[in-house]
């Protein structure tokens, strides 16, 4: 992993910021399959491997990285060379003792080098710090890159959302307990 420092997202980081692309790639999904008979429901997801990596664009406007935005979330930005490269965005107050994390970017070139798992790590210590014992990732049922990476940092499914985002995407969450 390239020598990151990680800080509180500063007004001047906004731009730089926003120029990161959130879309990504993905060769893999996560298919829902759901069955609803007399007294029951069961829903399964399972891993598809596409015949061709897919481009995925970012399910929600970038307004989260507002002047409103930031006053109604915690923003940690990575920099490279004194240069921000990505950020982790965290809620608190949806659920008690947890904070959300809903959205991450890394600038492309400097993708799964670890930078990402260094934000969410660094997020779990501020959550610490603020008396939270939960986190909550949420992400695409397309972003396999993200479920990867979650189930490597110890997350664990908790549920989903098929209204969640305005592009009708399924929203996976995952948890983990903060010590």
């Amino acid at each position: 992993m390239p020598a990151i420092e990680i800080r509180p997202t500063l007004p001047a980081d906004i731009s730089s910021l926003l120029s990161i692309p959130h879309s990504y790639q993905t060769t893999h999904v996560w298919q829902m399959d759901r069955l609803v008979g007399e007294g029951q429901v069961n829903v399964n997801f399972h891993e598809i491997r596409l015949p061709r990596p897919v481009h995925v664009e970012y399910p929600r406007p970038l307004n989260h990285l507002s002047q409103e935005g930031l006053q109604t979330s915690v923003l940690l930005s990575a920099l490279l060379a004194g240069e921000p490269v990505g950020y982790v965005r965290i809620k608190e107050r949806m659920i008690p003792r947890t904070i959300w994390i809903a959205d991450i970017a890394i600038r492309e070139d400097l993708r799964r080098q670890g930078i990402a798992s260094a934000l969410i790590l660094a997020a779990h210590d501020w959550a610490v710090e603020h008396g939270h014992r939960q986190s909550v990732l949420e992400m695409q049922s397309k972003n396999f890159p993200g479920l990867r990476m979650a189930t490597r940092l110890g997350y664990e499914f908790c549920g989903y959302n098929d209204h969640f985002y305005l592009n009708q995407d399924i929203a996976l969450f995952f948890s983990y307990p903060l010590r």
